[in-house]
């Protein structure tokens, strides 16, 4: 039994939680959070779901310290990770405390700077790790992928092109809009999910996605709904209780698109497309794959298939989540998911992350692939703030911190 640990208490958090429920091998038992009031909430979640019993403390160290954890789920917010990871792999270098494992929800984190940072703290403490990214794990792509090698590319060739899509009204906190936060906008904060998934589905099976090598970026981003007068407006109202968030000053893009070029290990040219957005009006979150070869293709939308339910106008009923996550309406003919922590991949996700902690395994995606997929989104805001294709290697992004995030850009 792997006893976890989590560091944050927001949306994603109940997500992880709501997931466990379906691994049999670990259970919830501290919670780390500057909120006590969530953290509370999250924690009676947790025992409601069987999934633990939870204590609730303010400091990470000290949840670290718990001899009743062995490994982290690091679940917290962009703007603390440097300084919280590090905390961590201070106790455990100093031998204050012992871990299994720590995973860290994407992104990594804001910059390339920081994640290398990120990397060294937990490598130099010697702390097994992972990058929680979880449509590497959705069902729907990971089946499909094993299908169009098998069936398809064994035959005909490998794949050359996978479009990946990620779209929402937008996110449910004030720190993500805000680009000095959050490290960017909707390409820092969901493109690492696309690009992340379109490497995963054009690298051979049996091999490590560093087996793909990214050549080049070329990028383009825009605030095309929020920068609006009145959405702007609806943005400082809806998180003025939290944050400022004030779209006339210092927008963060909310559609963002990226091409990615990569040689596979073949020595053919492969392509990412990627392509996210926060100005998406539709039944909520929608994630669509696309992944073509020679003689054949897969594609997947997460909002069409499993199952539709209609409400007349005589149904009325408050605004809520309860179809799909980001809904955005109560009446008419609507999608549904009927257990969205599988179809997004969390439930197949901290099962294999738990095996892996407790046997000793190296995961296939750990935090050095969270370090690749972090440059990859360096070099599209570069690309974008330059209107030119970035090469890679690229020293530059070293140091490069996006237009966004340093609240200079416009739009």
């Amino acid at each position: 039994m792997l006893r976890i640990g989590f560091v944050g208490s927001g949306f994603v958090a109940r997500f992880h939680a709501q997931a466990f429920a379906s691994v049999r091998n670990a259970t919830i038992t501290a919670i780390a959070t500057r909120n006590a009031f969530t953290g509370a909430e999250l924690a009676e979640f947790c025992r409601s779901l069987g999934v633990g019993t939870p204590k609730v403390y303010s400091d990470v160290r000290e949840l670290v310290r718990d001899p009743e954890v062995d490994a982290v789920w690091f679940l917290a917010p962009n703007y603390v990770r440097v300084e919280y990871i590090e905390a961590i792999a201070d106790e455990v270098k100093s031998g204050r405390a012992q871990l299994k494992g720590l995973a860290v929800e994407k992104p990594l984190a804001r910059n390339l700077k920081e994640a290398r940072r990120i990397l060294q703290a937990v490598s130099e403490a010697g702390i097994p790790h992972g990058y929680l990214e979880n449509q590497l794990f959705a069902p729907a792509l990971t089946r499909g992928k094993e299908l169009l090698w098998r069936r398809g590319a064994a035959v005909a060739g490998e794949p050359y092109l996978a479009r990946c899509a990620e779209e929402h009204g937008g996110p449910h906190r004030a720190w993500f809009w805000r680009g000095d936060l959050q490290g960017g906008g909707v390409l820092n904060d969901m493109m690492c999910h696309s690009v992340a998934a379109g490497w995963y589905a054009l690298t051979p099976p049996d091999q490590p996605l560093s087996a793909l090598e990214p050549r080049t970026v070329s990028a383009q981003i825009a605030c095309l709904k929020w920068a609006r007068p009145e959405y702007a407006q609806k943005l400082r109202d809806t998180y003025a209780h939290e944050l400022e968030v004030d779209y006339t000053k210092a927008p963060a893009e909310d559609y963002a698109a990226a091409r990615i070029e990569f040689r596979t290990p073949s020595g053919n040219k492969a392509i990412v497309e990627a392509t996210t957005s926060w100005c998406f009006v539709g039944p909520g979150l929608r994630l669509t794959f696309e992944v073509l070869g020679p003689e054949y293709m897969l594609a997947i939308n997460t909002l069409r298939g499993e199952g539709e339910i209609f409400f007349s106008r005589a149904v009325h009923g408050e605004a809520g989540e309860d179809l799909v996550e980001k809904q955005n309406a109560e009446q008419g003919l609507m999608p549904y998911l009927a257990d969205e922590a599988h179809a997004y991949g969390y439930i197949a996700e901290n099962r294999y992350f738990t095996e892996c902690f407790l046997t000793g395994a190296k995961p296939f995606c750990d935090l050095e692939f969270g370090v690749r997929i972090t440059e990859l989104l360096m070099a599209a805001y570069l690309s974008a703030e330059r209107g030119a294709t970035v090469a890679l290697p690229c020293p530059e992004l070293e140091e490069f911190i996006p237009a966004v995030a340093q609240g200079t850009w416009r739009g």
